[in-house]
């Protein structure tokens, strides 16, 4: 039997499936940015506002510069667990502030504060800079865990999309530099920079197509891209030592062109002996949680148990 879209949303998308949302050549990032913004700006702007959460701006210096950490808290909050959030955007693209309801409902559904990490982009800043910069996020937040009232053994990092893959390979250096994390939620992300060639079973049925992928690789990779010099840090699938990396949570669509990796990213986890939750949910394509349809609905219930267990 071939794949098929959900009901619910083959009734929204009508007969033509959901079709890529950006319909670019391969290799143009600007322009694969350009419409991830306009996109996720749009997107953004729909959730509702989240009134019990407060934000605040930080500063965190990297290597070369500084970037900016958003703070969300529900109140009252006490010490506890916290989440260093990566935001999407097929790492061209996206930011914290085009980011910045879904975070803040996050934060507001489960009482848990999060961080948001508006680390530098391809391809301006192409090879592990944007990881570097993840993991400063990261490491400077826990030299600060008492001014935030978080307990630095209850910190975990989450990311969708190109932050899920930021998200991972913060994950990896955390664990070389010996800084615990106790959880890596990592919504559809991004891992394969191999993940380029089209499959003929999800014609029709794909929102992030392979030409973005590719351009978003090659961004980040360059002529790196899909050579046996990648390293594990940019495109985590490309890791062959898994052991003693942080618990995961995985999610991602049956029509989602990240599904397959997603699954060996999660085969090799569990057979690395660290504890692994994997959701492949059926029917739906990229970014299915930000449609409101009942298995998105379900998904959504499933991260914040995840995140209200940390």
């Amino acid at each position: 039997m071939p794949f098929t879209l959900d009901p619910e949303l083959a009734a929204m998308a009508g007969a033509n499936g959901p079709g890529s949302v950006w319909d670019l050549p391969r290799g143009d990032a600007i322009a694969l940015r350009n419409n991830i913004n306009t996109t996720m700006q749009m997107v953004d702007a729909a959730e509702p506002s989240s009134p019990d959460v407060n934000t605040a701006n930080f500063t965190v210096p990297v290597e070369g510069g500084e970037i900016l950490a958003r703070w969300y808290t529900k109140e009252p909050s006490g010490p506890g667990s916290a989440v260093v959030y990566y935001h999407g955007g097929g790492m061209v693209g996206g930011s914290v502030d085009a980011f910045d309801r879904m975070v803040a409902k996050y934060a507001q559904s489960t009482g848990v504060p999060f961080l948001s990490v508006d680390y530098r982009l391809a391809p301006e800043y192409p090879g592990t800079i944007l990881v570097e910069d993840g993991y400063a996020a990261l490491a400077w937040f826990v030299k600060r865990v008492e001014d935030f009232a978080v307990d630095s053994a209850r910190i975990a990092l989450m990311g969708d999309s190109g932050g899920g893959g930021v998200a991972a390979g913060v994950a990896i250096a955390a664990r070389d530099a010996g800084i615990a994390v106790t959880k890596q939620l990592l919504i559809y992300p991004m891992l394969d920079d191999r993940t380029v060639d089209p499959d003929p079973e999800l014609e029709g049925l794909v929102s992030w197509s392979y030409d973005n992928n590719f351009t978003g690789w090659n961004a980040v990779l360059g002529e790196c891209r899909g050579t046996a010099d990648v390293p594990a840090r940019a495109a985590p699938a490309r890791l062959t030592d898994f052991a003693g990396l942080a618990p995961a949570f995985i999610d991602a669509g049956e029509l989602d062109i990240y599904r397959d990796e997603c699954i060996l990213y999660a085969r090799n986890l569990s057979l690395a002996g660290v504890s692994t939750e994997l959701y492949v949910r059926p029917g739906v394509p990229h970014g299915f949680d930000r449609i409101n349809i009942e298995i998105a609905r379900r998904s959504w219930a499933d991260r914040y148990r995840a995140i209200q267990a940390l």
